[in-house]
């Protein structure tokens, strides 16, 4: 069922605002979706960002959408198509690098929740014209960082951030003390060693740790 873009951000945010941090997940081996998704969401981080960079990844989506109060995602969507085989996979919402007008189109009339990516005071403006006013911010680091953030929401105080890439424990907190942020993407909460080892305990304790990253 076809959406509309406020709307359609309306629940993006909803979904953000569910923890602090969302994982951004690259998973290789669909095995590992359901123990990884149970950990994450044990831990408190309920929103759940699976990458489609692996072959495995629509079908991991799948595997962690079963998993009881998790709400799952497709992020690295580009195309159209993308955007239908997240939906078709069971994703909740989607996650984008950037925007361009066919693929926000295809999500509307397809009627996902969707993250778009924006770096730039243009971007997010072009996007908030469209009607969304929660974007995800990427590449976060090397677009500047926190202080490039903080700068860009001075004059556009009713856009709301997810800042994602080169986001860590060391600066989290740096961007979740600002004003227009309300969570941030980091994969350190499901490292590749421990998911391969299948620690999920160790992988829950990071997740709780960063459940509980203070927000602005």
């Amino acid at each position: 069922m076809p959406i509309l873009p406020q709307d359609a951000s309306k629940q993006a945010r909803e979904i953000c605002a569910l923890a602090p941090i969302v994982p951004v997940l690259v998973v290789h081996d669909v095995a590992h979706a359901r123990p990884l998704a149970e950990a994450l969401v044990a831990g408190g981080l309920p929103a759940l960002e699976v990458t489609l960079r692996t072959p495995v990844a629509l079908e991991v989506i799948r595997e962690m959408a079963k998993v009881e109060g998790g709400v799952v995602g497709a992020g690295t969507l580009v195309t159209p198509a993308d955007i239908r085989a997240a939906l078709e996979a069971g994703a909740k919402f989607g996650v984008s690098p950037g925007a361009t007008d066919v693929l926000m189109e295809a999500a509307e009339a397809e009627g996902l929740a969707m993250l778009p990516g924006a770096a730039t005071a243009s971007e997010a403006m072009a996007l908030l014209a469209r009607g969304y006013d929660m974007l995800k911010f990427f590449p976060a680091e090397a677009s500047g960082g926190a202080p490039a953030l903080k700068a860009i929401g001075a004059p556009l105080p009713q856009i709301s951030f997810c800042p994602t890439g080169g986001v860590s424990p060391a600066n989290a907190d740096s961007y979740l003390s600002l004003p227009n942020v309300i969570c941030a993407g980091g994969s350190w909460v499901a490292p590749a060693k421990l998911v391969e080892a299948g620690d999920w305990a160790a992988i829950e304790e990071l997740a709780r740790a960063a459940s509980q990253l203070p927000r602005g």
